[in-house]
């Protein structure tokens, strides 16, 4: 298979992010979702809408998320809503909760290792192609969050959520969703992406952006604080090589807190995502990593 093209910039600025996806040569057609994470309540790493604004909008996207299957500000469509005004989604663009008002559409996925479908949010069907906009960081679950995250349990309903923590238990309780075996966790998590990966074809791409780099994900309200320095900002049409990419570079830095986020991706067995993803076809773990200024 031939390496896949993952473009690299040291230019952790709004223009920089627009900089990056040009490099792509990618035009989304038709109406765009933009797939963010609206950052929990009490969250101080998440990707603030001014960072993201000139992105979105050279796109012409909508800002799409799914609820919770958790407690929190996002579990509900209300609470959801009133979460992305007081984070400022809202007030800069339109944003649609793809769950909002069920039932949730079912992606269907024959070629799944641990589950055989995934449930998203029905409103997935006004959009005819996706920008994958995700914050790497670590995650308590996952050992690391990025662009097949946010492609599985991002993307997925607040049903869908639980289905792919619960490893395809339609009647799973919330404490079973902490207690899985860690591995069909993960492949449950690369099933789900690939089920969105299959459904917008050729018509998707990836950034992600390694800043505010902590082990925990946006999805916590009281978040441990940055353990390394901002690296840059990733592009790619292929999510498994983009992760993969990101991992790479957080090994390869000379940054001393690069020790504490790779114990919570190694503890969490967070890589084998990479792996599952990759025997799925949605990616290869092969890539070129292109610099530009």
């Amino acid at each position: 298979m031939e390496k896949s093209k993952v473009y690299f910039t040291k230019d952790l600025t709004e223009e920089g992010v627009v900089k990056i996806f040009k490099a792509l040569n990618k035009k989304l057609p038709g109406k765009v979702a933009v797939k963010v994470h609206s950052g929990e309540e009490g969250n101080q790493n998440y990707l603030r809408p001014e960072f993201m604004k000139p992105i979105i909008e050279y796109v012409n996207g909508t800002v799409t998320e799914c609820n919770t299957a958790y407690e929190g500000a996002r579990n509900t469509t209300e609470k959801h809503t009133k979460l992305m005004a007081d984070h400022g989604w809202s007030k800069i663009f339109n944003v649609d909760i793809l769950d909002a008002e069920g039932p949730d559409k079912v992606l269907e996925i024959p070629n799944g290792k641990v589950i055989k479908k995934n449930y998203v949010g029905k409103n997935i069907d006004n959009y005819d192609s996706m920008l994958v906009l995700s914050h790497f960081k670590g995650h308590p679950m996952g050992g690391y969050g990025g662009a097949l995250k946010q492609l599985s349990i991002g993307v997925a309903s607040s049903h869908g959520k639980s289905f792919i923590h619960c490893v395809g238990n339609e009647n799973g309780t919330f404490e079973d969703m902490f207690h899985q075996d860690q591995e069909k966790f993960l492949e449950s998590m690369a099933d789900a992406a690939s089920s969105v990966v299959n459904y917008f074809g050729d018509n998707i791409a990836y950034i992600n952006v390694m800043a505010n780099m902590s082990v925990d994900c946006d999805c916590c309200n009281v978040a441990e604080d940055p353990c390394m320095k901002d690296i840059g900002v990733l592009a790619s049409l292929d999510p498994v090589a983009i992760d993969a990419a990101c991992i790479d570079l957080v090994k390869n830095s000379n940054d001393e807190g690069k020790e504490h986020l790779l114990e919570r991706i190694n503890s969490r067995k967070g890589t084998h995502i990479i792996d599952a993803a990759y025997d799925l076809g949605i990616g290869n773990k092969e890539y070129e990593l292109i610099e530009i200024d």
